[in-house]
């Protein structure tokens, strides 16, 4: 992958995707990377040219963000904004429909003007002159109130979600620590010569040797690796723990550097949960870590190292191993009956010995190398980001090393150990220029019998750098009975397992608040151990403490209460008095509903008469001057040609007949005929009860 390109305020990544088919470069273009909604989206834009792959990945994101790509957007964010423009849409359509009435009503007005008319002024008024702007005002003011009462509500519960939050990071942080310190592991470090058990226990501020030992092995029966020779180095460690007297089947054991992928990578900023989905869609890894195998193979840690809001990225801390080799260490403790709970990579226990040296000054400005027959490496720790450089040996030239002997002069040793040294430089000058930091002085730790006896060679060769031997026991209390087994020339040779025997099984997240190369875990079980572990803690722990927790958190809920309740009672009287006035305005603005739907209901029978024409208009009051006064309209359809249905209700029979001869009377009616008659019935209509009856009459105008 080359440089990543940011754009889109640092959302968008572009990259140049390599794609290989066996072994062999397939493709070589542009591709675009986001992260949406929690799960990681690639998209390659199917050029070379960095420009035009700009313009086409940009427009993706755009379409991305927007909504069109994804039919299935959430738009829960946007639910207020949506409720307050569907209610200006909805007034506005009701001042439409009013505004499309009016021109008519004023052409209705125009011909009245012209021709007499007998249809009162209160009446029309009554009909057409519905004044919206209060049911306007109302409707504004009830959202106003709706979202004051919401918006209140929303802090109210965001605040005690954010204390709520603070307690349990506090009280995670607690139990992990009570946790991480009643512990017991022993630390295993398993090499080609040799086994390193110790186990540590902690009193205040000092660190204890409880147990230590090491049991040589035979180099014959491991040159081929101690992985295959699994029952022979079985065998010997428990030996090795019998000698040691650990009584904890609870172990942290290492595997080799070089059979790690260590990778610290950029990732655009994301939440822990934002993360969690993509690492569990497989695609984050695929992108960020192109791995020469599946990645199902390996067993893989990660942690965040940092955010940066400013860039909108974050530097994540990645560490792999093939499940295979994993399976291999943990296999050879499980033959001899142990359990091992932590698998680290060699290098972060020597940083994790080192770490725990508390009186060596200026660690920061300090690197530490290995230098032995199997591992050599230098490693760099920067604001929690490891910088770990391999330097390159031959067999033969590391059996150099192992053979050299300080008072027999050999050149060839000179010219590894200056290659050596070349190396080494190069990896500090690429540390420094990169940092603007420098490296002063050079931690040792090897497995070398005759170290001591190389490191003039090395100080000829890096005259600016300090260089030592590390001790990891310097600051340890070494009770009597261990005294001669760290009595050695060369001690640095338990800096692995100490760095081990320093590691606790963290169940609840306590190193999170740390750093993240004290927390690596690569075994492809440890949810599983955490999970028991935790109920293991917790049930000891509600054995001895669980009274006097739940004591101090009622005290504490308690006096929490009163704090809310003190200051949320001017809240709530604010919230009293807010309901109270929406509830008010909410039966007006019942009543104001009620009154625009009989204004629509007046509107639609208003509709029915079309006064457009001066024909139809004279038609129309030569029916109404022919209506006798014992009979009254219910409905009055006109088809808009040259008929028009009457339908009313008159006091007797005569009426009705009175009625249709007027109307044939009339110089624009052709004819006028009873088309039905019937008797009204039911509760609801009051005419009934007077006797009243019901007609239809079809009246075929002149026209």
């Amino acid at each position: 992958m080359s440089n990543i390109i940011s754009t889109k305020d640092g959302r968008l990544h572009i990259y140049v995707r390599q794609d290989k088919y066996k072994g062999k470069l397939k493709s070589e273009n542009w591709v675009g990377r986001t992260f949406y909604k929690g799960k990681q989206k690639v998209v390659s834009s199917g050029t070379t040219d960095l420009e035009e792959a700009k313009k086409i990945l940009e427009q993706w994101y755009d379409d991305l963000i927007s909504g069109k790509l994804d039919n299935n957007s959430d738009n829960d964010s946007n639910n207020n904004i949506n409720i307050d423009q569907n209610q200006n849409v909805e007034t506005s359509k009701t001042t439409e429909q009013v505004s499309e009435i009016k021109p008519e009503i004023t052409k209705e007005n125009q011909l009245q003007n012209n021709t007499s008319s007998t249809i009162p002024e209160e009446k029309k008024k009554k009909l057409f002159n519905f004044d919206l702007s209060s049911l306007k005002n109302l409707s504004s003011l009830k959202d106003k109130l709706s979202f004051k009462k919401d918006n209140l509500e929303n802090k109210n519960n965001q605040k005690d979600k954010n204390n709520l939050s603070k307690f349990k990071k506090l009280f995670s942080e607690k139990i992990s620590k009570a946790n991480v310190a009643g512990e017991e592991i022993a630390g295993i470090d398993i090499g080609e010569d040799s086994i390193k058990i110790a186990q540590l226990s902690k009193k205040e501020n000092d660190w204890i040797l409880e147990k230590i030992s090491l049991r040589l092995l035979d180099k014959n029966k491991t040159a081929d690796g101690v992985i295959n020779a699994k029952d022979y180095v079985s065998e010997e460690l428990k030996l090795g723990m019998a000698n040691a007297k650990v009584s904890t089947t609870n172990v942290a054991i290492s595997i080799p550097v070089t059979s790690a992928i260590i990778r610290v990578v950029t990732s655009p900023l994301m939440s822990d949960d934002e993360l969690q989905k993509a690492i569990e869609t497989d695609s984050l890894w695929e992108n960020l870590v192109q791995l020469t195998d599946d990645l199902n193979e390996y067993s893989i840690f990660h942690q965040v190292i940092s955010r940066n809001n400013k860039t909108n990225t974050m530097e994540i801390l990645f560490v792999a191993s093939k499940l295979s080799d994993v399976n291999a260490y943990s296999s050879i403790v499980k033959k001899a009956g142990l359990n091992p709970v932590i698998l680290d990579v060699k290098c972060f226990t020597l940083k994790n010995a080192f770490d725990n040296s508390f009186k060596i000054e200026n660690k920061a400005n300090n690197a530490l190398l290995e230098i032995g027959s199997e591992d050599n490496y230098l490693i760099i720790v920067h604001d929690n980001i490891p910088i770990i450089t391999d330097i390159f040996l031959r067999p033969n030239e590391k059996d150099l090393l192992g053979q050299f002997d300080g008072n027999i002069q050999n050149t060839d040793t000179d010219s590894v150990v200056r290659r050596y040294c070349m190396q080494l430089k190069q990896a500090l000058s690429d540390y420094e220029s990169k940092y603007s930091s420098k490296i002063n002085n050079i931690k040792i730790v090897s497995s070398l019998a005759n170290i001591e006896e190389l490191i003039p060679l090395f100080k000829k060769n890096l005259l600016n750098t300090g260089l030592q031997v590390f001790d990891p026991l310097n600051e340890l209390q070494i009770p009597a009975y261990n005294q001669e087994k760290t009595n050695l020339r060369n001690r640095s040779i338990y800096t692995s397992v100490l760095g081990l025997a320093y590691r606790k099984l963290d169940v609840f997240g306590y190193y999170k608040f740390v750093t993240a190369v004290k927390n690596i875990n690569l075994l492809p079980n440890r949810e599983a151990l955490k999970r028991q572990s935790k109920l293991k803690f917790l049930s000891g722990f509600a054995m001895k403490g669980l009274v006097g927790g739940i004591a101090a958190l009622y005290l504490f809920l308690i006096g929490f209460s009163f704090f809310q309740i003190s200051s949320n009672k001017g809240k709530l009287a604010s919230e009293s008095n807010i309901e109270q006035e929406f509830n008010l305005v909410s039966a007006e603005h019942k009543k104001l509903t009620k009154t625009v739907n009989d204004m629509k209901k007046a509107l639609k029978l208003g509709n029915m008469v079309n006064s457009n024409q001066t024909a139809s208009y004279r038609a129309l009051a030569q029916i109404t001057r022919s209506v006798p006064q014992r009979v009254q309209f219910t409905d009055l359809n006109y088809n808009g040609n040259n008929q028009v249905i009457i339908t009313g209700l008159a006091f007797s029979d005569q009426d009705i007949i009175n009625f249709i001869a007027n109307l044939n009377g009339k110089d624009l009616i052709d004819q006028a005929s009873l088309k039905a008659m019937n008797v009204p019935k039911g509760k609801n209509d009051l005419q009934s009860a007077n006797n009243k009856k019901g007609f239809t009459i079809l009246c075929k105008l002149k026209i």
